[in-house]
């Protein structure tokens, strides 16, 4: 506790192999296989597509949860992360459309709480999209099958967007670009 504050002790990263105690339940990684089997569902695809842009951009710590933002770049550039897929985990009779949610956001902090009105958070906005088209195809580790399109902040403001479809991703950003690609046009937006 510091100045009234209650501040939680960094923790070193987990490996996998830390057994829980007190209970039989197991190690970290049998949980991590509990609550992620599946890298196709829709959160745990949203948290995977941050990972690869993470990793594209050479990012080293993993951003706080309630952060107002996804990936924060070794030279101080903000990212948020949107993810959609054609495909989901369960049966449907045709392909999703194509949605990219929630481009604002109430900023929350510990000192003041929740911010009045939605805002922009980030400086560069990457729309992450999953390509497979049929499930036989699905490879969530694929990472050929994701297609990156980048815009500024100041790009996706314009006209007050609190969401977009594909076609208004593409006219905003143009050709998307490969994971190889992304930290590249992350830099050149």
């Amino acid at each position: 506790m510091t100045d009234g504050w209650l501040t939680p002790a960094a923790l070193a990263p987990l490996d996998g192999g830390e057994v829980f105690r007190g209970a039989e339940a197991g190690a970290v990684v049998d949980f991590w296989r509990y609550a992620m089997p599946d890298l196709r569902t829709n959160t745990t695809r949203g948290l995977l597509a941050e990972f690869l842009v993470h990793r594209a951009v050479g990012a080293t710590a993993r951003n706080a949860e309630w952060e107002s933002f996804d990936v924060l770049a070794p030279n101080g550039l903000r990212i948020e992360v949107k993810t959609s897929a054609y495909l989901q985990v369960w049966g449907q009779r045709e392909l999703s459309r194509i949605q990219f949610s929630r481009l604002r956001g109430r900023v929350w902090t510990p000192e003041g709480g929740t911010a009045a009105e939605p805002s922009y958070n980030a400086d560069v906005y990457v729309f992450a999209l999953h390509t497979a088209r049929s499930h036989a195809e699905y490879d969530p580790l694929d990472v050929a099958q994701w297609s990156f399109y980048v815009a500024s902040r100041a790009s996706v403001a314009e006209g007050g967007r609190a969401s977009a479809g594909l076609a208004a991703v593409q006219r905003l950003c143009g050709d998307p670009v490969g994971h190889r690609e992304l930290a590249g046009r992350i830099a050149e937006v």
